[in-house]
């Protein structure tokens, strides 16, 4: 029923987002702000937000439920993937609706329900018709509120999560991302992925009881973001959110997410794949944390298309001229804390591994050197912001766009920040904070080659 978390593969997909081509949605935008709909936020006394967005699709309404706790929340040795874990556990049942009591409900609702997991957030949400607004609310308060599972279904849960990272093992990009955060990070909580340390998955069937610590720490409302969409209004939201959500207890537990340290010395890693699989190479440097204030983050997002993109001078001569490579993709994603400016490259022949890896570094190197054409930043923030714009078709597609942003900021305004903030990046500025941050000392390397392959 639940998506099995953000995978490695996933994760590369989704970083070619900003690289395609779009036709402009620009009719759609009042006052010059990216996202283009009324919406109003309401916060209820125990720190439960609600953002409810009216719109003119009718008949439909998406409910997505942010809740901010991930792997990066996960600090005590030991206890990795419990984030994960729990969006499987909150489908197996509450106090009031057995599972598949809850399923009958959705059924009847004709609902699509799903969840996923990242380093930052767990996001659950139902798309159904208006009617059934109501008993879907109440519905989602039992189990944020009231989640009752027995300890042989929790069993069950672990030893599928075990399942399920046994076969992500499968798949090399897994590994390589597994590696490559393992090495970069000495310190915070991002050096474990969403999955967690195969040896913590291996004893979760054995921590039924501090699973029951882990829900009452983050399952709280100081913690959870509320998202409708749809054919609603922001009175009826209100009162059902009020009805349903009002007696839930606020929390008490802050997690000690510790600072990862200044990296001073390059660090590199290599893996050798038991099977046979085209090499990998992975080149990070480690880069800022999501703001739509300063303008380190929005410069290199600006940048990552330019330099390693689809329409890059490298793409073009490794992918479509020489062909030494088959995939190229930069992924720098939206985070609470420093996170990887990563390239990631499969190459097709072990011989071309040094050549294709010096040729990445020094796109990075060009960067903080040359200054990027005004023309190709103008050329390129028109097409991220209006990719995004065009990404708006449906009520469902509105939430799911502003999920990872509620995560971060819990105000859809935090979009039109970051927007506005991309059209004041420089190529100046594009190459001071390329240099910032493209530094050899910042810089982790991993390889992942199999012997089938080098020979």
């Amino acid at each position: 029923m639940t998506s099995r978390g953000a995978s490695a593969s996933r994760r590369l997909a989704v970083a070619l987002i900003v690289l395609t081509g779009f036709t402009t949605a620009a009719a759609q935008q009042k006052n010059n702000n990216l996202f283009p709909y009324e919406y109003t936020i309401d916060d209820l006394d125990n720190g439960l937000r609600l953002v409810t967005v009216p719109t003119d699709y009718p008949n439909m309404v998406a409910l997505y439920i942010v809740a901010q706790t991930g792997s990066r929340n996960e600090v005590e040795p030991g206890k990795s993937g419990y984030a994960h874990l729990f969006e499987h556990i909150m489908f197996r049942g509450s106090e009031n609706y057995t599972p598949d009591e809850r399923d009958a409900v959705l059924k009847r609702a004709g609902a699509e329900t799903n969840a996923s997991t990242s380093a930052d957030r767990t996001t659950y949400y139902e798309i159904f018709s208006k009617e059934d607004l109501e008993p879907v609310l109440k519905l989602e308060a039992d189990r944020f509120q009231r989640l009752r599972y027995p300890e042989p279904a929790y069993k069950t849960e672990s030893l599928a999560v075990l399942g399920e990272y046994n076969k992500n093992s499968a798949d090399p990009t897994e590994k390589l991302d597994e590696v490559l955060h393992e090495t970069a990070f000495t310190k915070h909580t991002y050096a474990h992925t969403t999955m967690g340390y195969l040896k913590d998955i291996e004893d979760m069937p054995n921590q039924f009881n501090y699973s029951l610590q882990f829900y009452n720490r983050f399952y709280r409302p100081e913690y959870t973001t509320m998202i409708l969409v749809g054919d609603l209004t922001r009175d009826r939201t209100l009162e059902l959110t009020k009805k349903y959500f009002g007696g839930w207890a606020r929390g008490s537990y802050v997690p000690d997410i510790p600072a990862e340290p200044p990296q001073a010395v390059a660090r590199s890693a290599t893996i050798d794949w038991p099977a046979p699989t085209l090499p990998w190479i992975a080149v990070a440097f480690k880069g800022p944390a999501y703001s739509d204030e300063k303008k380190d983050k929005a410069a290199l997002d600006l940048l990552s298309p330019i330099a390693f993109g689809q329409n890059s001078d490298l793409y073009h001569r490794l992918v479509l001229d020489e062909q030494k490579v088959d995939t190229l993709i930069p992924d720098f994603g939206n985070h609470p804390d420093p996170e990887l400016f990563t390239v990631y490259a499969r190459v097709k022949n072990a011989k071309d591994i040094d050549d294709v890896r010096e040729r990445i570094l020094a796109t990075f190197a060009r960067f903080t050197n040359e200054t990027v054409d005004q023309a190709k930043l103008d050329a390129t923030r028109s097409r991220i912001r209006y990719s995004f714009a065009l990404r708006l078709s449906s009520s469902a597609a509105i939430a799911n766009s502003l999920a990872p942003y509620i995560g971060l900021r819990r105000t859809p305004d935090t979009i039109n920040k970051l927007f506005a903030l991309y059209q004041q990046v420089t190529p100046q500025d594009m190459r001071t904070i390329a240099s910032q941050y493209f530094k050899d000392g910042n810089r982790t390397i991993v390889t992942l080659t199999s012997k089938a392959a080098r020979n």
